[in-house]
């Protein structure tokens, strides 16, 4: 599921937007309930104190405990929905966010799009917070100011200069921390991505002593991250001294303006009582704002950043013909390929055709182009210039998942996912068991698999935590043969493996030659040279060489080491 960021955004708002209107609604009928206790409060001085009459006061007792019971009832209820609202949201945004973080990654690996996945939690959970009931009250405080008119025009004006304070007070908060609290915010996704760097690579920080340097990066970044946060905490809480400060200043101006009216004889003294707590409902929500601004801030740049990555993601809207199953017949046409996020050319002006059901092999020095060669095939790293072609296709014009069902690829570093053996090798698809033994036989470590604790159902870390090296590699392999994909790419998949290994590996080209496979295989290794049907050359991103096996291993012309030697 792919769209533009615009479109998605809309479609997560859209879909709560009539939930949000009812919130609203519930926000304008709590408002007026909160009238209640003025009211209540007013009628007491004015009417019961002097009359003494008992019923009245029972009558009004009553009217108003029935009044706070619907205002609660309504204050649970637009919380609730708020709550449907964020996991509304969720349901539209984050499948397409966690898409748009893979995509952000193999464009930009170190762009740290991880964040987007937090993002989209800090949206939601403002979303059912109370900071945005805050601002749904916001827009009623009006009605309490026009309240105090009422009562007298002197509350009005006190009431309505002291709203204008406390609002430019909350104004300058934001302009005293919003780029605070963005940089602090750029410094701790920064701070977090070293971090989970380095618990991923925990075993080399220890082996080699590493743990204290790369700590003392974390803790730079850290600082920084602290350091932005306190200053912006530090101008925020002046300011929020300020705010609540003003309050009680205003508080005051009412009660001093209401016993000099009531000295006057111009208003009861019931309505002293019922102006104060009339303005400080009024300015309730503003302070309420001040105080959660930062979840607000947070909640903003969030939607500003799952925004900028959703806009990497390709706009697919038009729907596409369904191409059908590749035969495996590749072409590059004057192909060259630049590393994800820079203009350094890795491959260049590279162009060459394999049939469907061969076997090419590709060698070169290290740092050749001969991994972004096979990256190129899947579609992973897109052509700068050029065309990948598929059985004629233009590989940008498949649907990656669709084509992924037909290919098989194992990568030069083995990353296996937490979860069983098994579901590693069925690409966590709901499959059948049959295919996944039947893969792990043609890629030869049927027998490696039924040796583990719990054979296929045997658990095993992130990354293949709990495995060696070679059989990470070879149930890797396995992965890449499941469901028997037309084409296979593999990269070094021998640089882990013993005698035993590459036998295995050898049985297995031979029987995807067999099958008609088009099988495309970074190694230097002799005996898969050998079952290779084409043998590449690429040196410097160039390639140097291209012919059958015979041709590029005969006595005229051999490869050696990576090099083509005539």
């Amino acid at each position: 599921m792919t769209a533009s960021s615009r479109t998605v955004i809309a479609q997560s708002l859209a879909a709560g937007r009539s939930a949000m209107w009812t919130v609203i609604a519930f926000s304008f009928a709590t408002s007026v309930l909160q009238f209640v206790v003025p009211l209540y409060m007013l009628q007491i001085y004015d009417r019961v104190i002097p009359s003494r009459n008992e019923w009245t006061l029972l009558t009004l007792s009553l009217v108003a405990a029935f009044l706070l019971v619907v205002f609660a009832a309504l204050e649970a209820l637009r919380a609730r929905i708020l709550v449907r609202l964020g996991l509304l949201f969720d349901r539209h945004a984050a499948e397409t966010v966690f898409e748009a973080v893979h995509h952000g990654h193999l464009q930009e690996p170190q762009a740290g799009h991880g964040q987007a996945l937090r993002d989209v939690d800090t949206c939601r959970e403002f979303l059912t917070g109370s900071g945005l009931l805050a601002f749904c009250d916001a827009p009623w405080f009006p009605i309490f100011i026009v309240a105090a008119f009422v009562l007298h025009p002197l509350y009005g004006w006190v009431a309505l200069g002291g709203s204008a304070v406390i609002l430019g007070l909350t104004l300058l908060t934001e302009f005293a921390t919003r780029h605070r609290l963005r940089d602090a915010t750029r410094a701790n996704i920064a701070a977090t991505h070293n971090a989970q760097s380095a618990m991923r690579n925990a075993e080399v920080l220890r082996a080699m002593g590493m743990l204290h340097a790369i700590r003392g990066v974390w803790k730079r970044q850290h600082d920084e991250q602290l350091r932005h946060q306190a200053h912006a905490s530090d101008r925020a809480a002046v300011l929020v001294s300020a705010t609540r400060c003003a309050r009680f200043v205003l508080q005051v101006a009412i009660l001093g303006t209401g016993a000099f009216l009531a000295i006057h004889r111009e208003v009861s003294p019931g309505s002293i009582v019922a102006a104060s707590i009339l303005v400080g409902r009024a300015l309730q929500p503003i302070e309420i704002l001040v105080t959660h601004w930062k979840g607000f801030v947070a909640a903003r740049g969030a939607l500003r950043r799952i925004h900028a990555l959703l806009a990497l993601l390709p706009d697919n809207g038009t729907p596409r013909i369904k191409l059908p199953p590749p035969e495996g017949h590749i072409a590059f046409e004057n192909v060259t390929i630049n590393a994800p996020g820079g203009q350094r050319s890795i491959l260049q002006d590279l162009s060459f055709t394999l049939s469907a059901g061969e076997v090419l092999a590709i060698v070169g020095p290290s740092a050749a182009g001969k991994s972004t060669l096979v990256r190129a095939i899947t579609g992973v790293w897109p052509a700068a210039a050029g065309k990948v072609r598929l059985d004629g296709y233009d590989i940008a014009q498949w649907n990656p998942d669709e084509l992924g069902r037909h290919v098989g690829y194992l990568p030069q570093t083995i990353d296996l996912f937490a979860g069983m053996v098994g579901e590693n090798i069925a690409r966590f698809q709901e499959g059948d068991p049959g295919l996944v033994i039947a893969a792990a036989r043609e890629a030869g470590c049927h027998d490696l698999i039924q040796g583990l604790p719990d054979g296929y159902n045997t658990r095993i870390g992130e990354g293949g935590l709990g495995l060696s090296g070679g059989q990470r590699q070879r149930i890797g392999l396995a992965r890449a043969l499941y469901d028997s994909p037309r084409l296979i790419l593999l990269d070094e998949p021998n640089a882990h493996l013993d005698t035993v290994g590459e036998q295995a590996l050898l049985d297995t080209l031979i029987a995807l030659r067999h099958r008609g496979a088009t099988t495309v295989i970074v190694s230097h290794a002799p005996s898969t040279l050998a079952a290779a049907d084409h043998i590449m050359l690429i040196r410097d991103g160039v390639m140097h060489g291209f012919g059958t096996a015979k041709e590029m291993l005969g006595p005229k012309s051999r490869v050696a080491g990576g090099e083509r030697v005539s």
